[in-house]
């Protein structure tokens, strides 16, 4: 019987990283050993930065949120019209919020007004 042997394994795994390492500069993109430790070091960043992208969007969220709410109204903060809204039971994310601060003023105006007036009651 003859020999197996694992050539045509190791080079689909080679094959791999190089494929995943294409567009890297010098040798990590072409030798191996190189290559392996550019990708791996790039699936790190990645699963970071997937959890830090969800923060960044809230931040930015909120940020906006913060804008068009003292655009209506200057004493009101973003806290307090966070609280405004709980108190009103407007069950609304901050994606939703931002999305309607900056697209649709008069439907987030009336939130706003809402908002308020639940502070007031």
């Amino acid at each position: 019987m003859s020999r197996v042997k694992g050539g045509t394994t190791t080079h689909a795994r080679h094959k791999k990283v190089i494929k995943a390492a294409k567009g890297y500069y010098g040798r990590r993109k072409n030798t191996f050993k190189v290559a392996r430790q550019a990708v791996d070091k790039a699936n790190q960043y990645a699963t970071r930065d997937r959890k830090n992208r969800k923060r960044n969007f809230r931040a930015l969220w909120i940020q906006r949120i913060n804008a068009a709410v003292r655009a209506h109204d200057e004493a009101l903060t973003y806290s307090r019209f966070i609280n405004g809204l709980n108190l009103a039971g407007i069950e609304v994310d901050r994606k939703v919020l931002a999305d309607l601060a900056v697209h649709e003023p008069e439907a987030f105006g009336a939130i706003v007004k809402q908002a308020q007036d639940a502070l007031a009651a």
